[in-house]
């Protein structure tokens, strides 16, 4: 990969190895996104982004999480949080509870049916990986692939400036 050529035009800049890789990893994150996304919503009735919010509160599991924790593992504001909690809990996915450690405080868990959806979808969810993600690469590339794409997120993740 030639990292370090030169770019003194928009065409250079369109052909530029690093530039095309990142384009690349770009479109198939998104378009990965779109078809497995399109399959939790067909298959369970709830969007990609409500099974991202379900896997971090059953990640979190105990009384739950905050808005704030929430926002913060997704990068979403906070009004956008409130907009997408109201939504999932009005689908019986998840409840707020009073936190034990803030009088003021209030946490979002899973309800039975949000741990029911999440096993659900999680199972829609790794065969469409198999499928679509792994599939397509060499057997052997697996494993590397995968904990490469760990260390790229978690540098990524490192990157961001903390949410209040």
């Amino acid at each position: 990969m030639r990292g370090d050529a030169e770019i003194s035009t928009a065409k250079e800049a369109a052909d530029h190895d690093l530039i095309l890789a990142f384009g690349r990893l770009q479109g198939a994150a998104n378009r990965l996104e779109y078809i497995l996304g399109r399959a939790i919503e067909a298959e369970c009735g709830i969007s990609h982004l409500m099974y991202e919010v379900l896997l971090i509160l059953g990640r979190a599991g105990g009384p739950g999480l905050s808005m704030r924790a929430i926002g913060r593992e997704q990068v979403i504001s906070t009004g956008g949080v409130t907009r997408l909690v109201d939504r999932m809990e009005a689908a019986g996915l998840v409840e707020r509870t009073d936190d034990p450690d803030d009088r003021r405080g209030r946490l979002v868990r899973l309800t039975p049916l949000g741990e029911e959806t999440a096993v659900r979808a999680s199972h829609v969810h790794v065969e469409n990986i198999k499928r679509y993600f792994l599939e397509p690469l060499p057997e052997d590339h697996h494993e590397r692939f995968a904990e490469d794409l760990r260390i790229l997120s978690h540098a990524a993740r490192d990157l961001l400036p903390r949410m209040p």
